[in-house]
C-alpha cells in the first residue's frame, strides 16, 4: 500500500472515529437533560407593516415528585391547586391572580376561600376543571393512581409535589417558581426559611441529650397516631430541641398503644387541633384520659394543641410551626 492509501485510509479512519464519539457525546447529553430541568426558548419572528414582533415560547421539562418528566410550556396563566400547600406556595410567590380553581380545604390565606372550588382532597370535580381550562394543576401523590391520570388523558398539563421535609419543601418552592417564572421570588423565600430556620437550630443545637425533652405528637387519638422517623413533624421535634417518642416505632405514621405512651413518659405532648368545630377533639381526649395522668407531660402540665395546618402542610409556615 503506497503512502497516498494509507494517508487516505488514516483520514476515514480518523472521521469515523470523530463521528462516533460525537454521537455518543449527543446521547450522553440527551440522557441527563431528561432526567434534569432544562429550557428551551423558541423565536419566531413576523413582521407587521414595519414592525417586527418577535415572539418567546419557553419550553421547560421538569421531573416531579413522583418522577414523571413533565413539560411546561410558556408562563402558565391560569392554574389549578388540588392541595392546600400548592396553594399557599402559590400565594406566598404572588400568584393569586393566575390561581383559578382551589379545594375545599384550601383556607390560608384567608383570600384563598373566595376561588371557584374544583373539589375535596381526592374526589376532584374533573368537569369543573375542564371548564376552567387551566395551563397548569399542581397535584399532590393521591392523586397519582386516578386523578392525575384522568387529567393528562384530557390534555392537561399536571405536576405532582410530594415533599416529606424541610429541604423538599424548599425544592418545591424553586420548582413552582421556576415554572411560573417567579424563580426570582421563589428563590427570597427559601433563603429566608433557611436564615429563619438556622437562627432557631443555632439555639436548639447547643442543648444536650440530657436536657432534650422527650415528645410525643399526636395526629388523632383513635387509635392513638403517632409521627415516624421519615415524616417532617419528627424533623420539627428535632430542630426544635426535643426527642420524638414515636422516632424508634418506625417510619410513616405509627400507632402507639397507652402502655407504650406510659412508658416513653413523655414530658411534652402535642396535638393536631384543627380550624373547625369539634376540630380539638384529640386535644380534649388526652386531657381527660385518665391512664395518662401519670406521665410528666401532666406533671409539668405540659400538653398542648397546636395548629395543624402549621405542622401538617409543607409551606413556607413550617418556619412558624418550628
Amino acid at each position: 500500500m503506497n503512502k497516498l492509501s494509507l494517508l487516505l485510509l488514516s483520514l476515514v479512519l480518523t472521521i469515523a472515529v470523530l463521528t462516533i464519539s460525537a454521537t455518543g457525546c449527543a446521547e450522553d447529553k440527551t440522557q441527563t437533560l431528561t432526567q434534569t430541568e432544562t429550557a428551551i426558548v423558541t423565536t419566531t419572528t413576523t413582521v407587521s407593516g414595519t414592525t417586527t414582533v418577535t415572539e418567546t415560547i419557553t419550553e421547560i421539562t421538569i421531573i416531579d415528585d413522583l418522577g414523571r418528566e413533565v413539560t411546561i410550556e410558556g408562563i402558565p396563566s391560569k392554574i389549578v391547586s388540588l392541595a392546600p400547600s400548592n396553594t399557599e406556595i402559590l400565594y406566598a410567590l404572588g400568584l393569586e391572580d393566575k390561581l383559578v380553581g382551589v379545594t375545599e380545604f384550601c383556607n390560608y390565606p384567608e383570600a384563598a376561600m373566595g376561588k371557584e372550588k374544583v373539589g375535596g382532597f381526592s374526589d376532584i370535580d374533573i368537569e369543573k376543571i375542564v371548564a376552567i381550562n387551566p395551563d397548569l394543576i399542581l397535584a399532590e401523590d393521591m392523586h397519582k393512581y386516578e386523578v392525575i391520570p384522568a387529567l393528562e388523558r384530557l390534555g392537561f398539563t399536571v405536576i405532582a409535589l410530594v415533599p416529606h421535609n424541610f429541604q423538599e419543601i424548599m425544592d418545591s418552592i424553586i420548582l413552582i417558581g421556576r415554572v411560573t417564572g417567579t424563580e426570582d421570588k421563589a428563590q427570597q423565600i427559601v433563603d429566608d426559611m433557611d436564615k429563619e430556620i438556622k437562627a432557631i437550630t443555632d439555639e436548639t443545637d447547643k442543648i444536650t441529650e440530657a436536657e432534650r425533652p422527650k415528645v410525643l405528637y399526636v395526629i388523632w387519638h383513635e387509635p392513638m397516631m403517632s409521627v415516624g422517623s421519615d415524616t417532617r413533624i419528627h424533623e420539627l421535634i428535632e430542630k426544635a430541641g426535643g426527642i420524638n417518642i414515636a422516632g424508634i416505632a418506625g417510619e410513616g405514621y405509627p400507632t402507639l398503644s397507652l402502655e407504650e405512651i406510659i412508658n416513653a413518659n413523655p414530658q411534652v405532648i402535642m396535638v393536631n387541633k384543627e380550624n373547625y368545630e369539634g376540630g380539638d377533639i384529640s386535644l380534649q381526649f388526652i386531657l381527660n384520659e385518665s391512664r395518662l395522668a401519670v406521665v410528666d407531660a401532666f406533671a409539668m402540665s405540659q400538653i398542648y394543641g397546636i395548629n395543624a395546618d402549621l405542622t401538617n402542610r409543607p409551606t413556607p409556615r413550617i418556619v412558624d410551626a418550628l
